[in-house]
């Protein structure tokens, strides 16, 4: 989940120049198509590559169509231009928009959001549609982000390949659990409760459709997300709806965690904010006519909040529909039950330290500007306790269960780039940061304008050389997975050979030619491997350890870190 604070607005603020709105693009005739909705036509996105943008691949789930699954989208009236970012789907805003004059905690979007970017090397079309797929499913914790963040257009060029970037309902409208609803069901697949999986389930059917029109092979389609977006690869993974509509799959930071239908729902206690309790606070007297067609606004004011404008529910429901009743995680046991085809799977060496860099236990801040660590070897420490936890159970726990069931063609990462600096002379962002959480999204799509102003601070003339060195090999192994089905060597490139992964733990680390490149690294992690480090780490005062524990055991209270506190001897906060 991509979730810069506000302190960081106002370093944003202050490195930021005046620019001007780009001129609005210009339909391109050599864009045209025509697909089963009628014709569209995109526009040049810049010099060798075309782009089509605010696609509609199904109808606006609104009204009666609200917690349902997805219909087809209806025909064009006349041509469609397609050369505008498609609104985002209904959310809360984020901090990270602030520096676009969007004020964060704000309700925005519309229900009439399924839609989908696309980009393509210049030329594309139905004449050549030889090339990879890729399908970029966004990050945001599930309930925050748009197709609008992401530019596919460098990726497209530089890798030859087609990359579409699809929206999908988030929050309460994406993920809901409620008996009502489902024996409203007019069609099985109303009966879900994951209407975000539901959604990116349709844009892939849109694809094999409908992509041979802009130059794509409907044959070799690879999903791919970071954060949320990971876990929704996980999840497409899982889902027996969605077997056949992609060939190889990459989590990017991702997760394998879900909730019960009955915890979700409120039927037994569990979940906070279940779809039962959000529906009575919405509609006291459980009219589902009334609750489909509820504002916005008191759909989402029905939710209590964690302090943060992100909304608390349960993502990921076991709803015997779009995912197993048994659990997400226990799909990946055995190749039978599960999409089985070829994974690419990893983290970030310092996922939390974004999160911590929030933290006022862990910083100080300064004029509202400067931020520094209170203790710089305890917030290393902490993140990186923290950081192995997100590995082991997004890469070591479900890669080994996937190869212990007989499915082999899996291989893992770690991103270990840090060289972001100074910012103003003295806030070390390389320490505050490091491998951060997304920090690896700009270097996949070759693309170094995501995080807003902050780009012009963390990618900095210093580190141009190393960062483009880097975006070019990774772009080339994910490109030629896409392909191939292996990453291999990034294929002409001559990098070094990736391999399968292996139970005793075999990643390939990426960072800039200054830190050794690509290069392949070994080690197996646990999370009694993670248990024992911590209780002998002589670095760590009682008190540390125990700071360490409770950061650990609230970020996963459910799963891996169950009973953490007690076997450390740390009390529960």
């Amino acid at each position: 989940m991509v979730r810069i604070g506000f302190v960081l607005v106002a370093v944003l603020v202050l490195s930021a120049c005046g620019s001007r709105e780009p001129a609005p693009p210009e339909p391109h005739a050599p864009t045209l198509r025509t697909i089963a909705q009628g014709e569209l036509i995109g526009f040049e996105h810049s010099p060798g590559a075309w782009a089509w943008r605010g696609v509609p691949f199904a109808a606006a789930p609104e009204g009666d169509l609200r917690w349902r699954a997805p219909r087809p989208a209806p025909a064009f009236e006349g041509r469609f231009d397609a050369l505008h970012t498609p609104e985002r789907c209904p959310q809360v805003t984020s901090a990270l928009e602030a520096t676009a004059g969007v004020t964060p905690g704000e309700l925005l979007g519309s229900e009439d959001c399924l839609k989908l970017d696309i980009y393509t090397p210049a030329g594309a079309g139905p004449d050549d549609a030889e090339r990879p797929v890729m399908v970029w499913i966004h990050g945001g914790a599930n309930v925050w982000g748009y197709a609008g963040q992401y530019d596919g257009a460098q990726l497209a060029r530089d890798q030859d390949v087609v990359v579409v970037v699809v929206q999908y309902r988030l929050g309460p409208l994406g993920f809901f659990a409620h008996d009502g609803l489902r024996e409203d069901a007019q069609d099985p697949r109303d009966a879900a409760g994951n209407f975000a999986l539901l959604d990116q389930i349709a844009a892939l059917e849109w694809v094999r459709d409908n992509i041979a029109q802009f130059g794509g092979d409907a044959g070799r389609v690879t999903i791919f997300g970071e954060s949320a977006g990971g876990h929704n690869v996980a999840g497409l993974l899982a889902s027996p709806l969605a077997s056949g509509l992609f060939h190889r799959a990459i989590i990017q930071s991702g997760s394998v965690e879900s909730v019960s239908w009955a915890s979700a729902s409120g039927t037994e206690p569990g979940a906070t904010n279940p779809a039962h309790d959000i529906a009575r606070a919405v509609v006291p007297d459980g009219d589902l006519d009334t609750l489909r067609n509820a504002p916005l606004e008191a759909v989402y004011g029905a939710y209590q909040r964690d302090g943060s404008p992100f909304l608390n529910l349960p993502r990921m429901i076991e709803d015997g529909v779009t995912l197993p009743q048994d659990g997400l995680a226990n799909a990946f046991a055995s190749p039978d039950t599960f999409n089985a085809v070829p994974v690419i799977t990893g983290t970030n060496r310092d996922e939390m330290k974004l999160f911590n860099l929030f933290r006022d236990d862990l910083v100080r801040r300064y004029f509202g500007v400067l931020i520094f660590s209170r203790d710089r070897q305890l917030y290393d420490i902490m993140s990186d306790y923290q950081s192995r936890v997100w590995r082991v159970l997004a890469v070591d726990e479900p890669a080994n269960r996937m190869i212990a069931g007989g499915h082999n063609d899996v291989w893992a990462y770690r991103f270990d780039w840090d060289e972001a600096g100074t910012a103003l002379f003295v806030m070390d962002l390389s320490h505050l940061l490091g491998a951060a959480h997304a920090m690896e999204i700009p270097f996949v799509f070759n693309h170094f304008d995501f995080f807003g102003r902050l780009d012009s601070v963390i990618f900095n003339y210093a580190n141009a050389p190393g960062r483009e060195a880097l975006a070019a090999a990774m772009g080339a192994y994910w490109a030629e997975f896409a392909r191939s089905g292996e990453p291999g060597t990034g294929g002409p490139t001559n990098l070094p050979e990736w391999p399968r992964w292996q139970s005793d733990g075999l990643l390939m680390r990426f960072d800039s030619p200054a830190a050794n490149g690509q290069e392949i690294i070994t080690g197996p992690d646990s999370m009694e491997r993670i248990e024992s480090d911590l209780m002998s780490d002589d670095r760590l005062s009682a008190e540390q350890r125990c700071m360490v524990v409770s950061a650990i055991a609230d970020w996963r209270p459910r799963d891996a870190a169950n009973g953490l506190r007690e076997r450390t001897g740390c009390p529960a906060n």
